[in-house]
């Protein structure tokens, strides 16, 4: 019980960064309204499963490497966001082109797969998330955490990623955006493969600026 306050203030840091914009909020929106409700919620799995990834790693000691190994995390860095840049690339490069699986059921589970896939991808991509992990669990973490406190902290972690998600791509799924991006597909593409090189970009910038 006298873990409850730590447990509160971890939520509710998590849920402040989570909210913020991001790659994974331009990845899962994007996915949601290019596809379908279907594959934006697969995407939002993949964020949490990412998430619960980067807890279960800063539970097990993610924080005290990095500060042990500086080298370790300008490698995170730097792979992290040259894989942000491909991807933004790839939506830049192919906006002009038709949505290929848009209205082909036969191919929907393989497509909700793949959307899996890339938001899992996506998320442990970016460096960052290890970071606000790293930080918020240092703050707020028990010196002596059980491992009942550190199971439903992972659990919490993917509740939390999830349903952010989902939420984003469910408000995105909806008719009227999906019309609204079909109409204006070309540009919106670029501007979202411009926002993910940005911020690939910046990463790998940053890693060699301290």
């Amino acid at each position: 019980m006298q873990n409850i306050p730590a447990l509160v203030g971890l939520v509710a840091a998590l849920s402040a960064g989570v909210v913020s914009p991001g790659p994974s909020f331009v990845m899962v929106a994007r996915t949601a309204v290019a596809t379908s409700r279907e594959n934006g919620v697969a995407a939002a799995l993949g964020m949490g499963c990412g998430g619960m990834l980067f807890a279960i790693a800063t539970v097990l000691g993610l924080n005290a490497l990095l500060l042990a190994v500086p080298v370790v995390y300008v490698v995170l860095k730097v792979a992290g966001g040259l894989y942000l840049a491909y991807l933004g690339l790839r939506i830049w490069k192919s906006a002009r082109r038709p949505l290929a699986f848009m209205g082909m059921p036969a191919g929907a589970g393989k497509n909700t797969r793949k959307s899996l896939l890339l938001g899992f991808s996506t998320q442990i991509s970016n460096p960052k998330t290890a970071i606000v992990y790293a930080s918020v669990f240092a703050a707020f973490l028990p010196t002596q955490p059980s491992v009942a406190f550190n199971l439903i902290l992972v659990a919490v972690v993917f509740v939390i990623e999830t349903s952010w998600y989902t939420l984003v791509a469910l408000a995105l799924a909806s008719e009227r955006p999906r019309n609204a991006y079909l109409r204006y597909k070309a540009w919106l593409d670029r501007v979202a493969g411009s926002v993910m090189m940005a911020l690939g970009l910046e990463l790998v910038s940053s890693a060699y600026g301290g």
